[in-house]
């Protein structure tokens, strides 16, 4: 099986991604950009496991996604790539819109054109995982009954 983590050199994605290579035989397309808070370092020596394959790339890019899906034809989409730190946020916006809204858009967007051309039993196994932190998602307290 593989599978695509983005935001894979973070640090929920770089200890997701050493649980999935420690733990199965499943193949990982780590996919990052390398911002302020990736670190391929955090992969260690499980960066050599056969099994595992790093892709510098933005998701704010249609076109290198195309080239993922292509390329690796993937079963899963974990997506965790995203700009995380409210005091970075406030410094730079932009960055977090880009990154947060558009490439989160771009990745639904290429994961559904890929979806597309998968065969039933191929749709029937597809999964996309969107995994990410209550500075993406917004705080719930006091703004719905849980």
């Amino acid at each position: 099986m593989n599978i695509v983590v983005t935001g894979g050199a973070g640090f929920i994605g770089s200890s997701l991604i050493r649980h999935i290579l420690t733990n199965t035989d499943m193949s990982v397309i780590n996919v990052d950009k390398l911002t302020y808070a990736g670190n391929l370092d955090s992969i260690g020596v499980l960066s050599k496991n056969a099994n595992y394959t790093f892709e510098q790339i933005d998701i704010c890019k249609p076109s290198y996604l195309t080239n993922i899906f292509e390329t690796y034809r993937p079963e899963a989409v974990m997506h965790l790539a995203a700009e995380s730190h409210v005091d970075r946020s406030i410094d730079s916006p932009d960055e977090f819109i880009l990154t947060n809204i558009m490439g989160t858009f771009n990745l639904l967007t290429q994961s559904r054109l890929y979806y597309e051309t998968l065969n039933d039993e191929g749709k029937k196994n597809f999964r996309f995982h969107h995994i990410s932190t209550d500075e993406v998602y917004g705080d719930l307290t006091g703004t719905h009954d849980l």
